[in-house]
């Protein structure tokens, strides 16, 4: 059976009042069906990410993180409507960035798509879109604790814009020049995550550190470790949808990288939590688990379709090792990136392309019946070099231009990427929304103002008994001169 050719002549894939557009996928529906699956599985990593980053916040600021997964994927999705689809894969892009062939989806709807011809394009357009409100998610967790939230979402609309579409386009796109070179990127170790680890890193360096308060022990701990764990579940589940449908296609290959994705998961949060075995004499951390599934996961994401198994499971234990070991890097840079985004995504993007370089092999991509791709493994060494022309390539234009975009940002009045040093004390919660509902407000303040009360009434009894103490000793010191 032949697949679905483009026609130029009809870019949208025909008149649907003239002609079945559907017939021109008979036979090979479940190539898109498993694709659109993917991409709603893809969306819960949106509101996992969400939940993470809240969980991983103070309480007073916890309810921003969770506002801001719902507004990036928004945002970010009329951004793709507009010209963030064609700038990264229009069919008459150059080896940089794309044009306005598909300015608001013009044509984008039935005809092949230029990931797959067996998809249509309105398919393929959903499931790319929904990798670019991720990556953006990922990136603003670079601004927890003090960050503006509108500020945050034109900068998040212009990333997408400026840095990840060409990325994408780099890439992805078959007239991209990573593509061509080829750098081996299965499902985003490059557009994904370096790009959004080096951006949320450019992303606290811009803002400065947190202000700590006087007493504030739990600056930089959870404050709901309970949330971390649901949000990295979410992560987990949406991962398979990110690896698993990256073939673009219901093929073995893909049933593969969504097995390689669950293996690397696993060994990620073994290897972590070894780490944290050792590091803690004997004590374990759930957020270490955690974190070691996503450092995993990250790993993973470029080597899914061209690894075996085994290969996988290597590549989750070292790129969680290498991230656990990477816990003092904040401090290392002098900055306060407390989301650990450059940490997990970008250090973690970096080490997984470097091992897809080294263990990607012919006989698993050729799974899909049409890629042929070889790593180190199968003698082809120089595929390592092309994975660091990708990393630096990725590293030093995401850092730089996202630097550029938030200095830019910073010094347009109105547009002042943090908040003041009151309102951080006081948590964007209180200060950025109409209802602080994180947990039960009210009840909290009447505690504090009970405690208030309770601590005065003590000062006062300590203050009344050694006021009484002091003149009974003073009269028995009269008594005995007398």
């Amino acid at each position: 059976m032949s697949a679905p050719v483009f026609n130029e002549s009809q870019p949208n894939g025909g008149n649907p009042l003239e002609v079945d557009v559907n017939a021109q996928y008979a036979g090979v529906e479940f190539n898109y069906t498993y694709i659109a699956f993917c991409g709603f599985i893809v969306y819960l990593i949106i509101p996992g990410l969400g939940l993470l980053y809240s969980g991983l916040a103070r309480r007073k600021s916890a309810l921003a993180l969770i506002f801001q997964s719902i507004l990036i994927g928004a945002v970010t999705t009329f951004q793709w409507m507009f010209w963030g689809y064609s700038l990264a894969y229009s069919r008459t892009a150059g080896p940089f960035i794309g044009d306005l062939a598909n300015f608001g989806l013009k044509n984008v709807m039935s005809a092949p798509s230029i990931g797959n011809p067996n998809i249509p394009e309105i398919v393929f357009c959903l499931y790319q879109l929904l990798f670019c409100a991720c990556t953006v998610q990922i990136v603003v967790g670079g601004a927890f604790e003090r960050g503006r939230i509108v500020p945050s979402l034109i900068f998040g609309f212009f990333w997408a814009t400026l840095v990840y579409c060409p990325i994408a386009c780099w890439t992805w796109n078959p007239n991209g020049w990573l593509y061509t070179l080829p750098s081996l990127d299965f499902a985003g170790g490059g557009p994904v995550h370096i790009a959004s680890g080096w951006a949320a890193l450019a992303y606290a360096l811009a803002l400065g550190k947190r202000k700590k308060t006087p007493g504030d022990k739990a600056h930089g701990r959870p404050h709901n470790i309970t949330l971390v764990f649901l949000g990295t579940i979410l992560i987990y589940f949406g991962w398979f949808g990110f690896n698993g449908g990256s073939a673009l296609n219901g093929s073995i290959r893909a049933m593969l990288a969504a097995f390689n994705t669950n293996t690397a998961a696993s060994t990620g949060a073994i290897g972590w939590v070894l780490v944290d075995y050792i590091k803690y004499k004997g004590r374990f951390r759930v957020v270490g688990a955690c974190s070691g599934v996503i450092a995993g996961l990250v790993g993973i994401t470029p080597a899914a379709g061209y690894v075996s198994v085994w290969m996988a499971a290597v590549i989750g234990f070292i790129t969680a090792v290498v991230c656990a070991l990477m816990d003092d890097v904040n401090e290392w840079l002098h900055i306060d990136e407390g989301m650990d985004v450059f940490k997990l995504h970008g250090i973690g993007g970096m080490t997984g392309s470097f091992l897809t370089g080294i263990f990607a092999t012919k006989s698993i991509s050729s799974l899909d019946g049409a890629t042929i791709a070889s790593g180190g493994i199968d003698g082809v060494g120089i595929q390592v070099g092309k994975q660091f022309a990708e990393i630096t390539a990725i590293s030093a234009y995401s850092f730089v231009v996202s630097l550029c975009l938030l200095l830019i940002l910073k010094y347009i009045p109105g547009l002042h990427l943090r908040v003041s040093d009151e309102e951080e004390e006081r948590g964007l919660d209180l200060h950025q929304f109409f209802e602080e509902n994180i947990g039960d407000w009210e009840v909290h303040e009447e505690l504090t103002k009970r405690r208030v009360q309770n601590d005065t009434i003590v000062a006062e009894e300590v203050l009344s008994s050694s006021t009484s103490s002091q003149r009974g000793n003073e009269s028995g010191k009269t008594e005995k001169t007398v």
